[in-house]
């Protein structure tokens, strides 16, 4: 199945949409999960559904713990036995005001969304590269810029997918530094008497009194999520918004968020599981899986640069229709590429 591609632009965001199938030898599902790092809130929704299974309960229950690291200087993220412990792949990248990195005294570019006076740069450090060994010239001034010349300190986020390793590691590592363990907060509800646009998976763009497109059901999940009421009174001050036509009436939904710092390694189970959902026969065609980034990440995909000072948006959503054919919504802010 081929997939399929459609841009929304706005003056603060941009909405690109694809279809394809999960069985699909050229879908690239697990691509755009795995390589958006920087996951603050995930959120599910079933229609026509009151409990969770026991494998999804089980699977948002372990979602795993992410670490608070107070005062942390940077050059401690480029320390040799860090990298060996917790570094399989990736970069550092730093989003840097113009004095900051006219201190710094490391090799950077102009940041894309600086406008004609540049005021910010980019600086990225491939930790995984051979040219960045400890002996290496590039990281020898690396470390005396980190520690010497400009020592910077900040509250870190850190969060860990171990294979086999205790999560302990990441406590005693940075015991002599102010850390704190935190569990993500989970929060579900079961929405009674929910209108849900009618999908057709084949039909993207949608189908006048047939079907909601795409865009019509993102915009509908931000007003779930954000528990909007969609009655589309004339004398509500907050909001006049109501659900897409055609619509159908469900006698309930189970909503789940779960808010922290979520590796992309989870959120692909997560995404695995949900398709196993239609293994047996349900009453609902879809559920979807929604995924937000941190608005001040220095990156959205990849190593992608991301503005956030203009909204900050970068999500994805993912609606998984029973014949594992699905849907693939990617949103960013103003000062950001296209998805991928």
């Amino acid at each position: 199945m081929s997939t399929l591609r459609r841009l929304r632009e706005a003056p603060r965001h941009l909405l690109v949409c694809e279809k394809s199938n999960f069985g699909h030898g050229k879908s690239r599902h697990r691509q755009h999960v795995e390589t958006h790092y920087h996951n603050y809130r995930v959120s599910f929704l079933i229609p026509e559904c009151g409990i969770l299974s026991k494998e999804l309960k089980n699977l948002v229950m372990e979602i795993g713990p992410y670490y608070l690291v107070k005062n942390l200087p940077l050059h401690e993220l480029i320390a040799h036995e860090f990298i060996n412990n917790f570094v399989k792949k990736g970069k550092l990248i730093l989003s840097l005001d113009k004095d900051t990195y006219e201190e710094i005294g490391l090799q950077g570019r102009p940041s894309q969304y600086s406008g004609r006076k540049v005021m910010r740069y980019i600086v990225t450090l491939d930790l995984m590269d051979s040219s960045f060994s400890p002996e290496s010239k590039k990281y020898k001034r690396a470390s005396w810029a980190l520690n010497e010349k400009k020592p910077l300190k900040f509250n870190f986020l850190l969060a860990w997918h171990h294979e086999g390793a205790e999560e302990s590691t990441v406590m005693s590592y940075f015991s002599k530094y102010q850390i704190q363990e935190h569990q993500p907060k989970i929060a579900s509800s079961t929405l009674r008497d929910l209108l849900c646009p009618l999908l057709q998976s084949g039909e993207l763009e949608g189908k006048p009194d047939e079907s909601c497109s795409a865009p019509e059901l993102f915009d509908w999940l931000g007003a779930i999520f954000s528990n909007v009421e969609l009655n589309n009174q004339s004398f509500s001050f907050v909001s006049t918004y109501c659900c897409p036509q055609p619509s159908i009436l469900v006698e309930k939904a189970y909503l789940c968020t779960i808010t922290g710092f979520i590796v992309s390694e989870k959120i692909c189970l997560l995404l695995e599981q949900l398709c196993h959902y239609f293994d047996d026969p349900k009453l609902t065609p879809w559920v979807t899986l929604s995924v937000q980034g941190f608005a001040d990440s220095p990156v959205s995909w990849r190593e992608n640069e991301h503005g956030f000072r203009k909204g900050g948006e970068h999500l994805y959503n993912f609606v998984i229709f029973s014949n594992q054919d699905y849907w693939l919504q990617m949103a960013v802010g103003a000062n950001d590429d296209c998805p991928p």
